[in-house]
């Protein structure tokens, strides 16, 4: 779900303004009145952080919980939040220590704990839900609480955990508030972020306001915040030409975003690369069709990203040939090394000597709403069919649906887009080709799991390089996943809303309390 390449110029000249340190967030009384509205076209899976993986909740997330550790702007190494301090012990990478803050409290008014993090720890792990990070923490053993201080046992060497435990798996909850062994299910949140919830519909809205309890890493006040939740890209474009609001992103439509001017005297711009990602995943199960190692290398033969990125998304995205985007260590062309050429001929030969009985027919999921998926289905179905070895089915499904359908094994193929979690490249490994991953592939292979735990040894993240690159060559034979292309990112305020630059750096945090009327 998000990433590292620093997407924004500006936002390597913020950390200043940002800082970090023991700062009280409090709202002026200006604030009435001041609502800035945000719309996007992401949508809300949970409002419990043990039931969301996406990165619509996680967007949320980071404004309304609090981690105890997170990122500066543009930072690429986590830092204290709710944690006054966290390091691992002296020469262990598997035993993790964070003292909390003084003084955090629940909007009850109750203290924050140590008990409460080790709790929202647990119960994420407990609940283990399809479609919840618990994945996430798949090296974490147990967790100690004593007062302010909490230890994370590991089971075993993960250098890239204060990454995870800085994302919205992190996130700490009131522990009278939120059930030890299910979801909460109502429409409310105990969290102590620099915002609280003060209402939310469905599919429609989030309205926010400043926490004045909020003690962390943030020393700016924000505004009051009104997030609107839009069907799909054309709704959100014409709720932002109706002026109904004043930030647009996540994601305007392909042929809108290609035409935005930077200069337009009537609206502020960001464009800058970014590490969001979309694959199209396999089901590798026995019984699907696309079980057969040569059913899946058929189509990396078959399919044509460049045609995909220029034709639906108007060159607002670039072809990616491997699992971790350009700009992150380890980056290889994995795909294109295995694949250089579209070539329906090789493709053939992979089936007709595999025995497969063509044409081979399977269903093609994504979620409705996700900028232009429908279109992309329908190109890639027009790809495979024109070689005659395939027969595609596509069906879109609403987002909730869709995840559900997915972790479940419901799908045979499903496109989805992937923001990085954290800013690291371990981000792209476990969660999607790792045994067990989120992505519910049915895929296995010890000898990427190998590597993956390998590449979690290393506290200098550069010595993971080989093992990246290994990961990624043995992808580009098992074809568990298809990576398709890379998005750059955009982001669109009225002329008097100040800060949509800072919004989105990468590391997995959306910072709302940066926006600003001028």
């Amino acid at each position: 779900m998000r990433s590292v390449r620093m997407r924004i110029l500006a936002a390597l000249l913020v950390l200043a303004a940002a800082g970090v340190g023991a700062w009280q967030l409090l709202p002026s009384d200006e604030d009435a009145g001041s609502t800035i509205v945000v719309g996007t076209t992401d949508s809300i899976t949970s409002l419990d952080p043990a039931g969301a993986y996406d990165a619509g909740s996680w967007a949320l997330f980071s404004n309304v919980y609090q981690s105890l550790l997170t990122y500066e702007p543009g930072g690429v190494q986590p830092v204290p939040d709710a944690a006054e301090s966290c390091a691992f012990d002296k020469g262990s990478l598997t035993t993790y220590r964070c003292t909390l803050r003084e003084g955090l409290t629940f909007p009850s008014g109750r203290e924050v704990t140590a008990k409460d993090v080790k709790f929202s720890f647990d119960r994420v792990k407990k609940i283990d839900s399809d479609v919840g990070p618990a994945s996430l923490l798949s090296t974490l053993a147990s967790v100690d609480a004593q007062g302010l201080k909490v230890t994370f046992h590991l089971s075993s060497a993960d250098a890239t955990f204060p990454f995870k435990v800085a994302t919205g798996a992190g996130s700490i909850v009131d522990s009278e508030r939120y059930p030890a062994d299910a979801l909460r299910t109502d429409e409310h949140v105990d969290g102590t972020g620099p915002y609280t919830l003060k209402s939310y519909t469905k599919g429609a809205s989030a309205k926010l306001s400043p926490n004045g309890r909020y003690n962390g890493a943030i020393r700016s006040t924000g505004k009051p915040v009104d997030l609107r939740y839009y069907k799909d890209p054309k709704a959100l474009d014409a709720a932002w030409k109706a002026k109904q609001v004043q930030v647009a992103t996540r994601q305007l439509p392909p042929d809108v975003l290609a035409g935005l001017n930077p200069s337009d005297p009537g609206q502020r711009v960001t464009e800058a690369d970014s590490s969001d990602t979309r694959n199209l995943y396999f089901n590798t199960r026995k019984g699907s069709p696309l079980h057969d190692v040569a059913v899946r290398r058929a189509i990396a033969w078959l399919v044509d990203r460049e045609r995909l990125a220029a034709t639906v998304y108007d060159g607002t995205v670039d072809p990616l040939y491997s699992l971790i985007p350009t700009g992150l260590i380890g980056h290889t062309t994995s795909f294109f090394d295995a694949y250089p050429t579209r070539s329906a001929a090789k493709a053939r030969a992979l089936l007709q000597e595999a025995g497969v009985e063509l044409p081979v027919r399977f269903t093609y999921g994504y979620g409705t709403g996700s900028g232009a998926a429908e279109d992309e289905a329908k190109e890639i179905k027009r790809q495979l069919e024109a070689s005659g070895l395939f027969q595609v089915t596509v069906k879109g499904y609403e987002w909730t649906d869709f995840q559900q359908r997915w972790a479940t094994g419901k799908l045979d193929a499903y496109a989805v887009g992937w923001v990085a979690d954290y800013p690291d490249p371990d981000t792209f490994g476990s969660p999607l080709v790792g045994t067990d991953g989120t992505m519910n592939t049915g895929y296995s292979s010890a000898a990427v799991d190998r590597l993956i735990k390998s590449s979690q040894q290393y506290a200098d993240r550069g010595r993971a390089a080989k093992d990246f690159r290994g990961v990624q060559e043995q992808i580009a034979q098992d074809v568990p996943a298809l990576p398709l292309w890379q998005r750059k990112e955009y982001i669109v305020t009225s002329e008097d809303v100040g800060g949509g630059q800072y919004l989105s750096d990468g590391s997995g945090v959306f910072r709302l309390w940066n926006l600003t009327w001028i």
